[in-house]
């Protein structure tokens, strides 16, 4: 066996099937397009159709096979729709990667039921309902993989985590849930943990030069996270090598949770 073949049994995804939502930036972008590049046909699924529609021009030009669908994740018939307009474009789903997320984070005391209600409804329940709607066809294929993006509030707080915090925290243990009621059927769920990512999503601290370096300094590799970071791990997580990780959260954070 050369070492080409070797890694292409443990880490293609030709033939597979990818679920992307929030991929058409930041960290759910560069996700979908690793998977397309290691040989996925990749849905994206987001709100604003010019970007979806560039980005997946872009998959498209470097030789993948992908699609997209504009769909309303705060609301859940939206995201039942979502699902079916997705899983018509090239079959049911092998992996589906839930990045999509909203990140409000007034002070606790200014939280109202509106940001908590929408936050919860992104962030928490349109990952539980589109596993909800594809992880039981995985089990009875026998194979799939789950792949959440979660947060440093889920297990920390800082910078006002309010119901960012708490909707990550239930996304990790959803996870959980998944994979103790599908890996035995060949379906691992786990959760891909950043550090502070120099996204759109944390526009509001990246405007920040003095806290993007504090950030920063609290790393052990000395610099903030790209989105780019996360390729090599959403890969092993939806790629045959990972069949034995599941109900995990792994660290993509340059050792900013143990400094």
């Amino acid at each position: 066996m050369t070492p080409q073949t070797y890694l292409t049994q443990l880490f293609s995804l030709d033939g597979r099937v990818a679920v992307v939502t929030g991929g058409s930036s930041g960290i759910g972008r560069a996700i979908a397009g690793a998977l397309s590049r290691a040989g996925a046909r990749v849905v994206i699924v987001a709100r604003k159709k010019d970007e979806l529609a560039s980005v997946t021009q872009e998959l498209k030009a470097d030789g993948g096979e992908a699609a997209w669908v504009s769909a309303d994740l705060a609301d859940r018939d939206g995201v039942r729709d979502a699902a079916r307009e997705a899983a018509a474009v090239f079959g049911e789903p092998d992996i589906l990667v839930n990045s999509a997320g909203i990140n409000l984070r007034p002070p606790m005391g200014d939280l109202d039921d509106a940001t908590w209600d929408t936050t919860m409804a992104v962030n928490l329940t349109a990952p539980y309902l589109l596993g909800q709607c594809f992880g039981p066809g995985m089990a009875r294929r026998g194979f799939g993989r789950l792949i959440h993006i979660s947060s440093q509030q889920a297990h920390r707080a800082f910078v006002d985590s309010g119901a960012y915090g708490v909707s990550k925290g239930g996304l990790e243990s959803l996870a959980r849930s998944q994979a103790e009621a599908w890996s035995p059927y060949g379906v691992t769920s786990n959760t891909l943990v950043p550090g502070f990512v120099m996204t759109p999503l944390n526009a509001r601290l990246s405007s920040d030069p003095d806290r993007v370096e504090a950030l920063a300094r609290r790393t052990l590799v000395g610099r903030n996270g790209v989105a780019e970071d996360f390729a090599g791990a959403a890969v092993f997580l939806a790629s045959a090598a990972s069949a034995y990780v599941t109900g995990q959260a792994l660290f993509v954070d340059g050792g900013f949770s143990v400094h």
